[in-house]
């Protein structure tokens, strides 16, 4: 092979599968002699790539971990499941999937063929994900076409249904996509409004970019500069979601270590505090709906006890005796019509209750 870019490209392509490549076999392979592949092997070296050699009769080359990611070279079949996988989790924002997985699909979907993205969506179609059901599932095209503008700096227009259901259309500049842990967020400033907005991506529908840039503008939180940062994103959206949403003053006890409930609580909930009678206690803030705490709370799989606020307690007194009413028994049925006209006996020693006036 005496095109060098093209021997560069094969050879960095089989350096990456995980073994040791004698050089006599690399210079098999790539029709080239052992000195070749030596002076290949140090333009790689050159480029970032480390390439360990070893000595001796069975000795041979492989690519190993560096300092740096160096590009990757992927063939179809490696290509098509990195993108199935990427689609799948960024679609249902699985938490701890953040915006750098969506900007990776991005990235790899924009250098896609149009057959290998084919095979993707036929395979994503096709397919059925087992999910937690407490998020909103969102086109994975969605999500990297708003990716990709934000990191293209591109405008952006957009359909989009508010909380009330009324549709509207937006034209913004994209800062950053934020994974709430159950879903996805885009800060942006609307144009129209002239602005800072957070919009919800599982209500966005129709996205496109339309090919116009834009100078990024400072976020309007302390210490964001002229460069979009996922950490001044997450602060906006935090804020943000704030004012909207009441914000509710834990107070609980755990009967368990601080250590076992941690483990098993969000992390934006913050770490419990352990009690010097036993057991951790937890003093947060947060603006997360009192169904979901109360689920949360009761998922830890320990005894608590809620000191506040007043409305979580009520809640879970509430839910507690429905829980316990789910447990019962259901009713006997009655075997006859007649038994059924019939007031029920009173018990022993007791009279019989007076009927109810009209």
């Amino acid at each position: 092979m005496s095109d060098t870019p093209a021997r560069l490209l094969k050879l960095l392509s089989l350096l990456q599968t995980p073994r040791e490549w004698p050089g006599g076999e690399l210079a098999e392979r790539l029709d080239v002699s052992p000195r070749t592949i030596r002076r290949d092997i140090d333009r790689l070296r050159d480029l970032g790539y480390p390439v360990e050699a070893s000595r001796g009769s069975v000795g041979g080359y492989r690519l190993v971990a560096g300092a740096a990611m160096p590009p990757l070279l992927l063939d179809d079949e490696e290509a098509v499941a990195i993108a199935v996988g990427l689609r799948a989790g960024a679609g249902h924002a699985i938490e701890g999937v953040d915006e750098a997985s969506v900007r990776a699909l991005a990235k790899l979907e924009q250098v896609l063929p149009s057959r290998l993205r084919h095979q993707v969506s036929a395979l994503q179609n096709a397919t059925v994900p087992l999910t937690r059901g407490d998020g909103a599932t969102i086109d994975p095209r969605t999500l990297t076409t708003l990716a990709s503008a934000a990191t293209g700096r591109e405008r952006l227009r957009f359909a989009y249904r508010s909380g009330d259901g009324t549709r509207t259309k937006r034209l913004v500049e994209p800062y950053r996509l934020v994974s709430a842990g159950q879903r996805w967020y885009l800060v942006a400033y609307d144009l129209d409004r002239e602005d800072w907005r957070t919009f919800r991506v599982d209500r966005v529908g129709e996205p496109y970019a339309t090919g116009a840039r834009f100078a990024p503008r400072p976020l309007p939180v302390e210490g964001a500069g002229s460069e979009a940062r996922s950490e001044d994103a997450a602060k906006f959206l935090a804020r943000s979601m704030r004012r909207m949403k009441p914000e509710l003053r834990l107070d609980v006890w755990f009967g368990a270590s601080a250590e076992f409930v941690a483990a098993r609580l969000p992390a934006h909930l913050g770490a419990p505090e352990p009690e010097a009678g036993g057991g951790c206690r937890l003093r947060a803030s947060c603006t997360d709906s009192l169904e979901w705490v109360a689920l949360r709370l009761a998922l830890v799989d320990c005894e608590f006890s809620a000191q506040g606020p007043p409305q979580l307690v009520a809640y879970l007194e509430s839910l507690g005796a429905r829980l316990t009413r789910a447990a019962l028994p259901p009713p006997r049925r009655r075997d006859t019509a007649d038994e059924d006209r019939l007031p029920a006996a009173p018990e022993q020693g007791r009279p019989a209750a007076a009927p109810e006036q009209g």
